[in-house]
């Protein structure tokens, strides 16, 4: 028996062309485009307005021997990204595991602890300084301390991180909650039956299925400890012991010193990092399809 194919008609097609052309115009001029541009930037001394002059490798070689803004920008971005792997993210999961057990009043905690993730990261810096500010920060008033928190470069990148870090819980909570959600009960009735314990069948049986949420978590992790902006340049700029490498590209290509080929050099860093673990997220789901 023959199968019928479908034949398109003149409108299909061109709903079809369109759709897919406004769609791909906007990727490439939007994502792809901009990267691109970046990419080959990075070879080039430019301040925006005057000839653009090829220089290869330099950039990179200025930075990390000339610049030292730099490799502190890099030390934060480790230590953002440590913390936000190895404290938010496991208390995230702890309130995600506790709000599973339906809690009585879990709705409102599960708000509660929602709540600071439709706050933008520029907020949470503003209520930062609302709580570490020396003058009339609350943290100082209620524990009669008078330290500068925000101004002194030895620990304003720990406080910072507690108030990102505080936004980060909540939507990792989340996620995990769903995970936990979709989990089949008699997974946790077959390991009660076996005598595990509510820690035993949680780590060796609830957490192992979790691995596809492990890893959409681990890609978020790394792309917000990345992409952190917003927050250390409401408080002073990304300056004095808040260097950021999302900042030092801003600073070089947006600011002042309009080295765009310098600050592109930095974007490429960021880039190439970030793709590393979108490229093993992506790996990880296209095994798990097959």
């Amino acid at each position: 028996m023959a199968v019928k194919t479908r034949r398109y008609s003149a409108r299909d097609v061109t709903v079809l062309v369109i759709g897919l052309g406004v769609a791909i115009a906007v990727n490439v001029s939007v994502i792809w485009g901009p990267t691109l541009a970046s990419v080959w930037l990075s070879g080039t001394d430019w301040n925006g307005i005057g000839p653009i002059e090829w220089v290869g490798g330099r950039n990179y070689h200025d930075l990390s021997a000339e610049y030292p803004p730099f490799w502190s920008a890099v030390r934060n971005n480790v230590l953002w990204l440590g913390f936000l792997g190895l404290v938010a993210t496991p208390f995230g999961l702890f309130c995600a595991v506790l709000l599973d057990r339906r809690l009585r009043l879990s709705r409102f905690y599960q708000s509660a602890l929602y709540m600071p993730v439709v706050l933008s990261l520029a907020v949470v810096g503003f209520i930062a300084q609302l709580v570490y500010s020396s003058d009339y920060g609350v943290l100082n008033a209620v524990t009669g301390l008078s330290v500068d928190w925000l101004g002194d470069s030895s620990i304003n990148v720990w406080v910072v991180m507690v108030a990102a870090g505080w936004r980060h819980a909540g939507y990792v909570m989340i996620i995990y909650l769903a995970g936990l959600k979709a989990v089949d009960p008699a997974l946790k009735e077959a390991a009660a039956i076996d005598g595990a314990n509510e820690r035993q069948a949680f780590f060796r049986v609830v957490f192992p299925t979790l691995r596809p949420v492990n890893v959409i978590v681990l890609v978020i992790t790394v792309i917000e400890a990345l992409r952190a902006f917003d927050i250390v340049y409401a408080i002073n700029k990304g300056r004095n012991g808040l260097e950021l490498l999302s900042v030092l590209v801003t600073e070089n290509i947006v600011g002042e010193a309009s080295r765009i080929g310098f600050g592109s050099a930095i974007a490429v860093i960021l880039l190439v990092i970030s793709m590393g673990f979108i490229i093993a997220y992506l790996s990880q789901m296209f095994r798990e399809q097959r």
